[in-house]
This record gives C-alpha cells, sequence and structure tokens, in this order.
C-alpha cells in the first residue's frame, strides 16, 4: 500500500485531554483529520451523528465487523467502536495525516497490520489531576467517574506500547509537543521522497 499521508494513533486515558488537543492540533496544523468510528454507545448530549462517531446498534456493528470493514475494533466500557478501512486508506492516499483516537487494544491491531503507524499516548500529570478534570466535565456520575478512574490505571500501564509520551500537565506546552511530532514527521526523508518526487527528480536532473 503506498500512501502520502501518515498514520497516527493516538491514545490516552479518560479526563487526560486528548480530545481537547487533537481539537487544538486540527485547528492550527493543517493537512490533519481525525477518523470518525463507529460506536454501539448512546451519544451525550452534545456529540452529532457523523461527526463525532457513527452510532449504530450493536447488529449493525457486528455485521461491519463480520464484513471486514474495520480496520480495528475493540470492546471499552461494554460498548464496541470500530475504525473504517476504507475511509482511512482513502485519506492517506489524498496526503492527508490520518489520526486515530482508539486505545491500547486497537493500536496493537493496527500497528500489526501497519507497522510504521505513529503512535502516540498521552497522560495526566497525576492522579489527582485525572480525577478533578472528570468530575469537571460534569457528564458522570460518582460511580462512573470512579470506574473510569480504576479503567484509567490499566490503560497507562500500555504507555510503553508507544512511540512518544506526552504529559498534558500544562495544555499550551502539550500542544506544542504534539505539534512538533507531526512536523518532524513530515521532514522524514521517505515522507519527503513520497510527497516531493518531482520536486528531487528536478533538482537532480
Amino acid at each position: 500500500m503506498t500512501t502520502l499521508g501518515l498514520l497516527y494513533i493516538i491514545s490516552a486515558p479518560s479526563g487526560a485531554g486528548k480530545t481537547s488537543l487533537v481539537k487544538k492540533l486540527l485547528d492550527t496544523t493543517p493537512g490533519i483529520a481525525v477518523s470518525v468510528s463507529h460506536t454501539t454507545r448512546p451519544p451525550r448530549p452534545s456529540e452529532q451523528d457523523g461527526v463525532d462517531y457513527y452510532f449504530v446498534d450493536p447488529p449493525t456493528f457486528a455485521a461491519l465487523a463480520q464484513q471486514g470493514l474495520f480496520l480495528e475494533h475493540a470492546k471499552v466500557f461494554e460498548h464496541d467502536y470500530g475504525t473504517s478501512r476504507y475511509a482511512v486508506l482513502e485519506r492517506l492516499r489524498a496526503g492527508i495525516d490520518v489520526i486515530l483516537e482508539i486505545d491500547w487494544q486497537g493500536a496493537r491491531q493496527v500497528r500489526a497490520r501497519f507497522p510504521k503507524t505513529q503512535t502516540i499516548f498521552i497522560l495526566p500529570p497525576s492522579r489527582d489531576a485525572l480525577r478533578e478534570r472528570l468530575q469537571g466535565r460534569g457528564q458522570d456520575s460518582a460511580a462512573v467517574i470512579t470506574r473510569r478512574l480504576q479503567e484509567a490505571a490499566n490503560d497507562m500501564s500500555h504507555y510503553g506500547e508507544f512511540d512518544y509520551l506526552l504529559i498534558n500537565d500544562e495544555f499550551t506546552t502539550a500542544l506544542e509537543a504534539l505539534r512538533a511530532i507531526f512536523i518532524a514527521n513530515r521532514q522524514r526523508r521517505e515522507t519527503q521522497f513520497a510527497r516531493q518526487r518531482s520536486l528531487l527528480q528536478g533538482l537532480l536532473s
């Protein structure tokens, strides 16, 4: 498979600030898109179908998975999540860098198929900060927050499987570090060779 875009995975425990960082990255760095996942969980009040997720029922999700239409899929918090293979490859071939916001389970599946995928894990500065952020969202009950903190401990134990590790202590600093990863990878020799083939041939002819 020849693509001009680069494939990224960004993972984080719930409440680490991944969504806010990725949204700001898209606003400040051209040529990047986030893959919209399918999920069986119900939408939150602020979420839109086809924008935040494709919300489908369990039988529909199972049918898509059986047809092999997902690049990866996993069960998180008792709900299924999956990434459309076609949508990702179409954007990569168009020269767009694609971000998959998936957990470590999905990351393992994608890297098994695409070993050159760049993976980034975002951590909070402390467990207390993580709890405060989850409580500050005002979206979940105390019981759900406790469960998310328990799940977060398991998620964070997999940080060693990722290429880059960002600590989201100060938002602006974390955003600059995230942008630096994308900008630096675009300058890699193999990436420039694929994107600037005509220029390079002209310089050497």
